[in-house]
């Protein structure tokens, strides 16, 4: 039985600059980290798989769907859902009326679009449940750009949930937390994890990876250079080489 998701021989380049070199990976029934320095192509690689990027070799298959050359939407669609390293709110609406756009995916592209209404009463008390599974609910009529980084956090979680992802990538998400946020967004990847999502972590807060992953790939100047579970990889000199600049 094939991995919920395998990424084989990812080759993407700008130019003369080689991104990602034969990148191969799988994700399954599982919280994967995805760790290494700064510039090692784990945020491009996040981008060929959700279709923000097109690999320049190399296929994507997704619940055994090749999908490395279909857009960004049906991805969505399909089952994939990301956050952003640099949180991404729609800031000017409501945290309930972003939750909703996340709702509104799978409508915008059909003639439904034109019939439905926007705050179905089905729709608002579905956000308003992942409002609560988030711990966001009395935000609910803030603005979102008015809530503070961790809050933000959550709320980009909320809004990718909105579209039914099988498959989580989530992009630094500890980034600019304190402990106990870090703490409370860990304990909800591992909810999400418990409903049978399948989740890819994007983390530069080893603490926060090693404690929450339960297998960890490691990337440096593109390519793989070690996988294995977390005290396997904290011990592979190959990784420890990688963060220390040998």
């Amino acid at each position: 039985m094939n991995a919920r998701l395998e990424a084989k021989h990812i080759t993407k380049r700008f130019g003369g600059l080689e991104a990602l070199r034969d990148v191969t990976l799988t994700a399954d029934d599982e919280i994967l980290g995805l760790i290494g320095p700064n510039g090692a192509g784990k945020t491009t690689l996040f981008n060929v798989i959700s279709g923000f990027l097109r690999p320049t070799s190399g296929e994507v298959i997704f619940d055994g769907r090749a999908i490395h050359t279909k857009p960004t939407h049906e991805i969505t669609r399909l089952g994939i859902a990301r956050t952003f390293q640099i949180v991404k709110p729609f800031t000017d609406l409501t945290v309930l009326d972003n939750v909703l756009a996340g709702l509104g995916c799978h409508t915008y592209p059909t003639p439904r679009a034109f019939a439905e209404k926007y705050r179905a009463p089905n729709h608002v008390a579905h956000a308003r449940e992942l409002l609560a599974f988030t711990d966001l609910t009395k935000w609910e009529n803030t603005l979102a750009g008015n809530l503070p980084i961790g809050l933000q956090r959550k709320l980009e979680i909320a809004r990718a949930l909105g579209t039914n992802p099988r498959l989580l990538l989530l992009d630094e998400p500890a980034a600019g937390l304190t402990a106990g946020e870090a703490e409370e967004l860990a304990a909800l990847i591992r909810k999400l994890r418990a409903q049978g999502k399948t989740i890819i972590v994007i983390e530069h807060n080893m603490a926060f990876a090693m404690n929450l992953c339960e297998r960890i790939v490691v990337l440096a100047q593109g390519k793989v250079i070690a996988q294995g579970t977390p005290a396997q990889v904290q011990n592979d000199e190959r990784v420890i080489n990688a963060y220390l600049g040998h």
